[in-house]
Parts: C-alpha cells; sequence; structure tokens
C-alpha cells in the first residue's frame, strides 16, 4: 500500500476534558511506548484485569467453518483453554494479515496460544483472496465464521455475548470492520446480524480508512476499482467512516514509523471512537514500522489482552 501524497493531519484536539473523558498517557520508561486511554487507567497496570496465570490448552485439527456451498472451502483451528470449574468462556475470531491477498493463520498462531492460555476459546482463521475475490467476500467470510462459533457454543462452551475480535494490518482491518458493521444495513446484510456481533477488539497496524491510500494495486485488488471509480465502496470499507456510539471497545496499537499503513490511521481511528463516545486505548509502539510493530511488538499484546480482559472477564 502507498500512502497519499497530501497526508491528513492527526485530530489529536480535545484529548482531555471533554465530554466527562479523560485522557492518561502513559510513558513507559525504556520501553518506547505510549499509552493512551479514554476511560481512566491502562489496561495493563489494572490489577484484576492483567494477565492470569497460564491455562493449558488444547488444540484442534484444522476444520472447515464454511458450509458446503460457499465459494471456497475455509478452514479454523480452534484452541480450547482447560477450564473445567467454568460453565461458559470467552472467544475469541483471530484473524491474519498480508494485505487481504495471502499469508495464514500461522502468522497468529503465538497470539492464538496466549489468547488460550488466558482463557479464550481461540478461533484462527483462513479467509478469502483479493484479487480472486473482492470486497466485501472477505467481510462475509468473517460473519461466517461467527455464525460457526455460535453453533458450536454450546460443544466449545462459549459465551456467545463475550466473543472478541482479533487481527493485525488487513485482518484487522476486517475485524474492525466486522465490529462496527451493526446488526443491520449494508454491512450487515445477508450474512451478518445478531451472531457477529463482537464485544471489544484488538487490532494493530489497521488502514482504517482505505481513501487515505493512493490508487496502489493492493487496495485497488481488495475492492475492485480505483477511488475514483468506486467512492462508496471505499467509504464503506472504512472502519472509521463507520463508527457509531454502538461500536464495542477497541484496543488500537500502532507503530510510529510505519510507512505502509501510517500512523495517522490509528490516532484518526481513536479519535473516531473517543468523539463518539466508545472505551478505546491507543498504544504506540516508537521507532517501529509496519511489520516491526507486529514481529517486535513489546508488551502490546499483554496489555491488548489485559484491556480485553477487562470488557469480558474469562
Amino acid at each position: 500500500m502507498r500512502r497519499m501524497a497530501m497526508w491528513k493531519k492527526p485530530r489529536w484536539k480535545h484529548l482531555q476534558g471533554v465530554g466527562g473523558i479523560s485522557v492518561l498517557t502513559l510513558l513507559l520508561s525504556g520501553c518506547g511506548v505510549t499509552h493512551l486511554a479514554s476511560q481512566g487507567t491502562p489496561a495493563n497496570v489494572v490489577d484484576d484485569a492483567a494477565p492470569q496465570e497460564a491455562l493449558t490448552y488444547k488444540r484442534l485439527p484444522p476444520m472447515a467453518y464454511t458450509p458446503d456451498e460457499w465459494p471456497e472451502t475455509l478452514n479454523a483451528e480452534v484452541y480450547l483453554p482447560d477450564t473445567p470449574t467454568r460453565a461458559r468462556r470467552p472467544a475469541a475470531l483471530i484473524v491474519h494479515g498480508g494485505g487481504w491477498r495471502n499469508r495464514g493463520p500461522e502468522d497468529m498462531q503465538g497470539i492464538a496460544e496466549q489468547l488460550a492460555e488466558q482463557g479464550y476459546v481461540a478461533v484462527n482463521i483462513e479467509h478469502r483472496f483479493a484479487p480472486t475475490y473482492r470486497f466485501p467476500a472477505q467481510l462475509y467470510d468473517l460473519q461466517q465464521a461467527m455464525a460457526w462459533l455460535h453453533d458450536n457454543a454450546d460443544a466449545w462452551r462459549v459465551d456467545t455475548q463475550r466473543i472478541v475480535g482479533v487481527g493485525f494490518s488487513s485482518g484487522a482491518h476486517l475485524v474492525s470492520l466486522l465490529a462496527v458493521a451493526g446488526v443491520k444495513g449494508p454491512l450487515a446484510d445477508p450474512h451478518g446480524g445478531e451472531q457477529s456481533r463482537l464485544a471489544a477488539v484488538l487490532a494493530g497496524g489497521l488502514p482504517s480508512d482505505l481513501l487515505k491510500f493512493d490508487d496502489g494495486r493492493l487496495v485497488v485488488d481488495f475492492i475492485g476499482g480505483t477511488r475514483a471509480e468506486k467512492p462508496e465502496a471505499y467509504r464503506l470499507a472504512s472502519p472509521e467512516r463507520q463508527v457509531t456510539p454502538d461500536a464495542p471497545p477497541f484496543f488500537i496499537f500502532h507503530g510510529t514509523w510505519d510507512q505502509l499503513v501510517t500512523v495517522d490511521h490509528g490516532r484518526d481511528f481513536y479519535q473516531t471512537l473517543i468523539d463518539n463516545g466508545v472505551e478505546s486505548e491507543l498504544y504506540l509502539l516508537h521507532g517501529r514500522g509496519h511489520f516491526a510493530s507486529f514481529l517486535l511488538r513489546g508488551g502490546a499484546i499483554e496489555a491488548g489482552i489485559a484491556f480485553l480482559n477487562q470488557q469480558v472477564a474469562p
């Protein structure tokens, strides 16, 4: 992806004292991190939400989550935590990056294991690739995965009111779009609705507004045309432009040196969430680019899981 020559100035206005929302800036000594929280204490220092002692888990063999008539058979890897004393537990829908066109669930295996160790039923999925399949096909895949997760909720002891979304890069885009799609409307029909509702999101390196990009190959292949040719599709496919006060809480992490998905995507999305009264946190990794913010993410995932723990209490 290439950035637009004219970049949009980050909206850092009203970072505190607006609408009763306080913002806490945490500079972690020696870690190169700035952590902004919209609702009080940052997640990684909240005692009752901090990562728990790691649980054991069972990883099931990959299995198809799509129905027989789906255009392509797609698989999911499911991690079941060992929580014998609990009736129901939260789940996490996990989506890999790769510019909507490559990579696979193996990239997210470590994060899936971390979530399973914290008591989440982790569902690490494939999705269809552009340019063979274009937007909104990948969103439909996630909605189908949510339906499949609901169908298996009894067998896996999942509380369907406590399903979170986790993704990086294009995977973060897809889970974020799923989260803001709502239960009615153009993004919810025909495969979404109540069963696609997420309780919270952990998103890293998120392309939040596709209209910010030049007409480079990745985005054009994903949408199926340029911004001039398909402006409504670009708007509809941009999570930031779909935010309402009904959006779930978000934890966003982003590298400040990201040249592929520049940091204003994370900052502006965070600000839009704040403007809509949505609980959110922004975790900036200083001196890291797009890939380094995933490979050298430091405590970002731990802080993100702590934020998820606040929302769904595993």
